[in-house]
């Protein structure tokens, strides 16, 4: 425990809180040593363009509603880098943390891409239909035992103006006002 004369200026670090950023002080410090071994420096052309005959497509980022300006590079029908649109007029050239990391979320292994349900303690792959007729169903049976304001409808950042509309009348129709958006989370 340290301590200053100072009555404002007084600091405690408790021994855990000590240990664990000792601990995460050195883990930083020992992986960063790691970090740049077996990789070998980029030559000029391939830091020129890493991509040849890749071709730029002026796009909209979709991570949310307010519509920036992205400048997406695509090689071989493959979305592989991206940019901000520096002549955009809502983002005027530049990037949310969301947006930036947008083409790691397009291209992630655990991107689901077809509706999955729990059987047996292993995921299946089940059809739309199913899917959608099995939440409908348990959605119902939850509203006529427990009443409409058993549900909470949570919106998502990448509904636009329209959609929102339509979501908020869906919980309206629904019987609740229990509504919110995923930002406030």
């Amino acid at each position: 425990m340290s301590q200053t004369n100072h009555p404002t200026l007084q600091t405690r670090v408790g021994r855990r809180s000590f240990l664990k950023m000792a601990a995460l002080g050195t883990a930083f410090g020992a992986t960063g040593g790691f970090a740049a071994e077996g990789v070998r420096p980029a030559t000029a052309v391939e830091i020129q363009n890493p991509y040849p005959g890749s071709k730029k497509v002026k796009t909209i980022c979709s991570i949310c509603s307010a519509g920036c300006g992205i400048i997406a590079e695509v090689h071989n029908g493959v979305w592989v880098r991206q940019e901000p649109a520096h002549d955009h007029p809502i983002s005027e050239g530049s990037h949310c943390c969301k947006g930036v990391d947008q083409i790691e979320l397009t291209k992630s292994k655990q991107r689901l891409k077809y509706p999955m349900k729990k059987s047996g303690g292993k995921w299946q792959r089940i059809s739309w239909d199913k899917a959608i007729n099995e939440i409908s169903d348990k959605m119902l049976k939850i509203r006529k035992e427990n009443g409409p304001d058993a549900t909470m409808f949570l919106g998502s950042a990448k509904f636009n103006l329209q959609q929102s509309f339509y979501f908020r009348k869906f919980a309206a129709m629904w019987g609740t006002n229990n509504i919110d958006h995923v930002a406030r989370i």
